[in-house]
């Protein structure tokens, strides 16, 4: 059964930018398996899904991340942390093993797609926007953030997106320099702590009036 508007709205509300983690919870397998699974069912332009998720579990690991993060102490303390990778290029490979999965998962003989595999090559591959491919793909890594942070927060697991760090000095920490894919955004998972002031601040927010439009 869908959850109730006000269960959604509440949610929202709820949730906000965690910059204090309780380092002694943790999420239970259970909850996070349900948040991988929000990562995979996430959206993405011809579900094309130009990403990959690396989730750091390892303390050292986190432990070299934290210089490279402004020093913010969510890399370290947070019960789960995802750097969200995206792909490096889009090309006929690519656009292939979607089209080979989508025959598998659907039954279906690949030539019956080749109408829409046309459709990613003159769109993406030979298109206008393949001279503006890492933009595209940071795009979609984006939804996939947007719907991981939506799905934490209905399970009232809290979360912190993470821009500020330095992408290079990740992608040469967890040896992604010669990897198809690169660092993009991070995301750190857990639950709040009681001595994190932002919690009780009240949210600032434009009057709907000023951002929706109606026409």
């Amino acid at each position: 059964m869908p959850i109730s508007p006000q269960q959604l709205n509440g949610a929202m509300a709820w949730r906000y930018a965690t910059k204090v983690f309780d380092p002694s919870r943790r999420i239970d397998d259970t909850t996070w398996a349900a948040l991988e699974d929000a990562l995979v069912q996430s959206p993405s332009s011809y579900g094309l899904q130009p990403w990959k998720f690396l989730e750091i579990n390892d303390p050292a690991l986190r432990q070299q991340l934290r210089p490279e993060s402004w020093n913010q102490s969510q890399i370290t303390d947070c019960s789960h942390l995802v750097v969200f990778l995206v792909q490096r290029q889009i090309g006929a490979a690519e656009a292939d093993r979607l089209i080979e999965t989508m025959a598998a998962v659907r039954g279906l003989d690949s030539t019956a797609l080749a109408t829409y595999r046309q459709m990613i090559d003159v769109d993406l591959i030979n298109g206008p926007r393949s001279q503006q491919i890492d933009r595209w793909a940071s795009n979609q890594v984006y939804i996939a953030l947007g719907t991981f942070m939506t799905a934490a927060a209905l399970l009232e697991v809290d979360t912190c997106a993470i821009e500020g760090f330095d992408p290079l000095a990740y992608d040469r920490i967890l040896n992604l320099a010669d990897s198809p894919y690169r660092s993009c955004v991070v995301c750190a998972a857990g639950y709040r702590d009681s001595s994190d002031k932002y919690a009780s601040l009240a949210k600032v927010r434009y009057a709907p009036a000023e951002l929706i439009e109606r026409r």
